[in-house]
């Protein structure tokens, strides 16, 4: 498994998806300038858009390298190769899942790292009257490459039933929207406001709370930008509801793509 992990990372950093993606990150030189524009909050905005270019990467990756790693694989009929060696089917996927989300870590970093001069940069020029909490962005950005990675599990989850493009990744950025807006939907259902709302449509939002993935969660944009104290325990839980969630997806995948007819 280890050798299709590596195998995985290469393969990404040839491809010019990811190439062209990466360019994106370029955009971290016009932060500053844009920031400036801000008479007051200049270094809380270069925090914004820091962490804001950052998800927007990550989620680009995690769209066109999860949808597409494994459709890639069967397409060019790489994986009947792979597979006629000692290496079992669940293995392969892990393998691919396991460099994949591996990459997201390592984008991650290097986006941080990148994110971090900007700000300092920025706050050098124009101090902010909140002092920067260093280690709220990191578990900022760390946090948002676990969202991602959540992501690209239910991407290897789509690639396993279907034998086209489209699902893979309309369905990943699909779910990536809907994952977004649970957390408010499922406030809303529960308040006064909601009284005018049928009891059977209530309990079916409730359910698909608890079913579809709660990427809002993982947002602690707010606590890195303001320097706000991050609730340990709610940190705790996320990472449970991670390693929970993303277990039974790669479950799900192995037993369906272990079962699947190659043609």
């Amino acid at each position: 498994m280890k050798t299709i992990v590596a195998i995985t990372l290469k393969g990404i950093f040839r491809d010019k998806v990811f190439q062209g993606i990466m360019v994106t990150a370029l955009m971290f030189l016009f932060i500053p300038i844009f920031a400036s524009l801000s008479m007051r909050q200049v270094t809380e905005l270069t925090i914004t858009l820091s962490l804001s270019l950052i998800s927007f990467i990550l989620l680009l990756l995690s769209v066109f390298l999860g949808g597409t790693s494994l459709w890639k694989d069967i397409e060019r009929r790489y994986t009947f190769s792979v597979l006629g060696l000692p290496l079992s089917r669940r293995s392969y996927l892990l393998g691919r899942f396991g460099g994949t989300a591996l990459f997201v870590i390592i984008a991650a970093s290097v986006l941080g790292i990148a994110a971090f001069c900007v700000v300092a940069y920025s706050s050098s020029i124009y101090p902010s009257d909140r002092p920067i909490v260093w280690g709220s962005m990191i578990l900022c950005i760390l946090f948002d490459a676990l969202k991602y990675i959540l992501l690209i599990a239910f991407a290897f989850l789509l690639s396993t039933v279907s034998t086209s493009f489209f699902l893979p990744v309309f369905g990943t950025i699909a779910m990536f929207v809907t994952g977004g807006v649970t957390q408010q939907v499922y406030e809303y259902i529960h308040s006064p406001a909601s009284k005018t709302l049928s009891p059977f449509l209530k309990q079916t939002a409730t359910a698909l709370y608890y079913i579809i993935p709660n990427f809002g969660a993982f947002d602690l944009k707010l606590y890195a930008i303001y320097g706000l104290p991050l609730p340990a325990n709610g940190l705790l839980m996320t990472s449970a509801y991670f390693v929970v969630y993303v277990g039974l997806l790669l479950s799900v995948s192995s037993s369906i793509f272990t079962r699947r007819e190659m043609r």
